[in-house]
């Protein structure tokens, strides 16, 4: 729930929320083939009534929402235009926002990256943005200080599900580390201190295996909530989390998009494939703990 001047740092709210509703954010995600079983055009309109009809079901009742930026972008300045509104709406149903847009630059750019997606007053900023640190984790620090002075949050990729990935994200550095300990090394030390929660994230796939201990990354002691697709129905068992997250499964939100909103249009039923979502996922990340 961005509000223009609020402080409360968005680790501490994101905890609270997941205590409340349940360790799930669900992804919006309107992409043609579900725009059409909801018999939805595939286009600014369909996109835009998509996004409102998720929130008017899942607002105030989920952790979070997380809205694909691709999706709308694909429309040009309506699509855009219906991201705006549906960022607005989340915000008046007191919902936190993840804003999926993966940005990462540098200099004036990243920059600009962070003042669309994290300022104050932006039609476009959220409650937390999604970032790429492979330019460099140090590239990222105009998005980590305007989001420490907002009050907003960050997700960084760190380990990704996707098979290329593992080609960054588990080579080994110049100090013997891989990049993907690397990278969750320095959000742990943005997050020194910070209580219940701290406010820079990663993204870490719930189906990769033990890549986090292959890899040596150190998830326990990263001290931030770690946005993990594949939770639950979508793959991931109690198995699976014991492998990935070890010990800072209490730091997980799961994600989870095309698994709630195939349950639509119908509010209703998209409430209760989120409860249900949010339910198997509260009792997978409990169990053996």
């Amino acid at each position: 729930m961005s509000a223009p001047g609020t402080r409360v740092p968005f680790g501490a709210r994101l905890a609270a929320a997941m205590d409340e509703h349940g360790p799930l954010c669900v992804g919006i995600d309107p992409h043609g083939p579900l725009l059409r079983d909801w018999g939805l055009p595939d286009d600014a309109a369909g996109v835009r009534e998509l996004g409102l009809r998720v929130v008017d079901a899942l607002g105030g009742r989920v952790a979070a929402l997380k809205p694909q930026v691709a999706f709308f972008e694909r429309h040009g300045s309506r699509g855009i235009a219906a991201l705006e509104e549906v960022l607005a709406a989340a915000r008046a149903a007191g919902t936190l926002t993840v804003v999926d847009a993966k940005r990462g630059d540098i200099g004036s750019t990243m920059s600009a990256y962070a003042d669309a997606f994290l300022s104050d007053g932006s039609t476009l900023a959220g409650d937390a943005v999604t970032v790429s640190p492979y330019l460099g984790f140090g590239s990222l620090s105009p998005a980590l200080e305007l989001a420490e002075a907002t009050g907003r949050g960050l997700f960084v990729l760190c380990l990704t599900s996707n098979p290329e990935g593992a080609a960054v994200q588990h080579a080994v550095g110049s100090d013997g580390r891989s990049i993907a300990a690397s990278v969750a090394a320095q959000a742990a030390r943005h997050n020194a201190g910070a209580s219940p929660l701290g406010s820079v994230g990663l993204v870490v796939g719930a189906t990769i295996g033990d890549a986090a201990r292959a890899t040596g990354t150190e998830l326990e002691a990263v001290n931030g909530p770690l946005l993990a697709p594949g939770v639950g129905a979508q793959g991931a068992g109690q198995r699976e989390l014991a492998d990935v997250f070890g010990g800072a499964r209490g730091n997980v939100l799961a994600s989870s998009s095309r698994g709630v909103l195939a349950a639509g249009p119908d509010g209703s039923a998209l409430l209760a494939a989120a409860r249900r979502s949010a339910d198997e996922v509260r009792s997978a990340l409990r169990a053996g703990r």
